[in-house]
């Protein structure tokens, strides 16, 4: 699988690349309609290339982390509107973890979000749920803005003012914004509850990958599992502990899709990277 071998873990980045844009919209209708103006975020797309990400510029066919990525894109996008959404509530709710810490899931959270926001006719939020411990912005190379917590702890009114435009079509960002010393806690609490439902029925056509915090050792992320339709364990080859993994997954209720993605394994022994390149389901 070659996919995630260029992955080193979630916080190998820098801030180089950033530029923040006048308030503007994508003119794909898909904006939050609140009358608020925010900072429309520059992402430089070719330092994400630079990093072994997904290429959003013209999809290029030849890169193959990109036949990789949209591979798994597929299997999420089916079960959110396609057939598979039959049986699983909120499924355009998709949650990226792991079991244990540096396994390359703010990386697959990132791919992933790009992959679908080439995606005809439909948007993506990637939301920094990470919140003791954020990396989007860094991976992104851009700088920090408000967010998550600062809308849970009321800091902030409305979730429409941490939700930003990006220059990437048809891509949103929420990052996690100020650090608190009961992040994770907010993640549990009955706002975060009543945000991640009206993420999940505000826009019939919009994605939201949540990237969050270890399965293991972060009840919270268990607790907003269940307001999820879909869960990626990104499980790094040769190092992730099987005993971990299970245990991780059985913490998950039944009724989620669960998938696994196999990170950072560097001489194609696994197939193809994808919903089965290593990601395959429980």
């Amino acid at each position: 699988m070659s996919f995630f071998k260029k992955v080193t873990d979630d916080s190998d980045t820098d801030t180089r690349n950033v530029k923040v844009l006048s308030p503007t919209t994508s003119g794909d209708g898909d904006d939050f309609d609140s009358g608020i103006e925010n900072e429309t975020i520059f992402i430089d797309e070719d330092y994400l290339l630079r990093k072994g990400m997904v290429s959003v510029k013209d999809n290029r066919g030849k890169l193959p982390i990109n036949d990789e990525v949209r591979a798994i894109k597929h299997k999420l996008v089916n079960n959110a509107f396609g057939a598979g959404s039959e049986s699983h509530e909120n499924g355009n709710l998709v949650m990226i973890t792991s079991a244990s810490p540096n396994e390359g899931k703010t990386f697959s959270a990132i791919n992933l979000a790009l992959m679908l926001s080439l995606e005809k006719n439909k948007s993506v939020l990637l939301v920094d749920a990470d919140v003791r411990k954020p990396s989007v912005n860094k991976s992104l190379g851009i700088k920090t803005y408000p967010g998550l917590i600062d809308y849970l702890k009321g800091d902030v009114e409305s979730a429409d003012q941490v939700i930003y435009n990006t220059s990437i079509k048809n891509l949103r960002l929420m990052p996690a914004g100020d650090s608190h010393h009961l992040s994770y806690e907010f993640l549990a609490s009955d706002k975060m509850v009543n945000l991640a439902k009206e993420l999940a029925t505000r826009y019939s056509n919009r994605m939201v990958i949540f990237d969050c915090p270890p399965l293991l050792g972060v009840i919270e992320t268990i607790s907003l599992s269940r307001y999820v339709g879909q869960v990626v364990v990104v499980v790094e080859h040769h190092k992730s502990k099987m005993a971990n993994v299970i245990e991780a997954v059985s913490h998950l209720d039944e009724r989620l899709a669960v998938g696994f993605i196999i990170n950072k394994s560097v001489n194609n022994e696994l197939s193809q990277y994808g919903y089965g390149y290593g990601y395959g389901y429980q």
